[in-house]
C-alpha cells in the first residue's frame, strides 16, 4: 500500500509543479508576426523581447485559466490528503484517505484536460488561421505532461485504496 502511495505522491509532486509552471509561463504558442518572433501564454504575450499583459477578456482564455487554476488547486489538495494518508491515525469507515486523494487527482486531470482541450480547439481553429507560421510551445507541452502525471497519481492512490480494502476485508474480526 505504501509503495503505491509513494509512487502516487511522486507523480503528484511532479504533476503539480508542472501544472503551476505551465499555468504561469507565457510560452503556450509561438508564431511570427511581421517577421518577428512572438509567443503567448495565458496571462501575457511577447513580441520580440517586450511583453504585454493580455487585457482582453476573451472567453476561451478565461476558461483555460480557470480550469488550470482549479486543476492546480485539486492537485495541491490531493497532495495534502495524500501526505495525511501516510499517517497511521484511524480513518473514517466510509471515506478512505487514499481514495480521497485519488479522486482529487482525477479531478485535477479532468480540469487540465478540459483546459487543454479548450485551448487546443480555439488555437487550431481560430489562431492557427490567423498566424500562418505557428506552433505549440513548451508551456503547453508541460500541461500535457502534467495531465499524465496527475492521472497516474490518481491511479496509484486508487491502487493503494484497493490494496488497503482487500487487507481490511481479509482480516478476521
Amino acid at each position: 500500500m505504501y509503495s503505491f502511495m509513494g509512487g502516487g505522491l511522486f507523480c503528484a509532486w511532479v504533476g503539480t509543479i508542472l501544472l503551476v509552471v505551465a499555468t504561469a509561463t507565457d510560452h503556450w504558442m509561438q508564431y511570427r508576426l511581421s517577421g518577428a518572433f512572438a509567443h503567448q501564454g495565458l496571462w501575457r504575450y511577447c513580441l520580440g523581447t517586450k511583453c504585454y499583459l493580455q487585457t482582453e477578456s476573451i472567453a476561451y482564455w478565461n476558461a483555460t485559466r480557470a480550469c488550470m487554476i482549479l486543476s492546480s488547486l485539486c492537485a495541491t489538495s490531493g497532495i495534502i490528503v495524500g501526505i495525511v494518508a501516510f499517517a497511521q491515525q484511524p480513518t473514517f469507515t466510509r471515506l478512505s484517505r487514499p481514495f480521497s486523494a485519488g479522486i482529487m487527482f482525477f479531478a485535477s486531470t479532468f480540469f487540465v484536460l478540459l483546459a487543454l482541450a479548450i485551448y487546443t480547439g480555439v488555437t487550431v481553429s481560430f489562431l492557427g488561421r490567423r498566424f500562418g507560421d505557428w506552433r505549440f510551445s513548451w508551456s503547453y507541452i508541460l500541461g500535457w505532461v502534467a495531465l499524465l502525471m496527475t492521472f497516474f497519481a490518481g491511479i496509484f492512490y486508487m491502487c493503494a485504496y484497493r490494496m488497503h480494502e482487500c487487507r481490511r476485508l481479509s482480516t478476521p474480526r
